[in-house]
């Protein structure tokens, strides 16, 4: 399964990561964050697909994507 971590403390909220994604499962939150910006945030992890959309859109690289190994033994992309 794929995992997406955000850099809470760094996001701008300026929504890019939100727009890319496919699935439209990012967000911003209702919280703050120390910047006084309301960071994004997945709502539904188990429907991610690693797609990485996200991170290539961010540009400040506040988004990690990874995925484990594949069946066949291939490396997934990071972003």
């Amino acid at each position: 399964m794929p995992q997406v971590q955000f850099d809470r403390e760094r996001c701008k909220g300026c929504e890019l990561c939100v727009a890319a994604c496919p699935r439209k499962i990012l967000t911003l939150s209702p919280d703050l964050n120390a910047l006084g910006f309301h960071p994004a945030m997945i709502t539904d992890p188990s429907r991610c697909t690693g797609c990485c959309f996200c991170a290539l859109m961010c540009p400040d690289l506040v988004i990690t994507v990874w995925r484990e190994e594949v069946e066949d033994g291939a490396r997934a992309h990071e972003g």
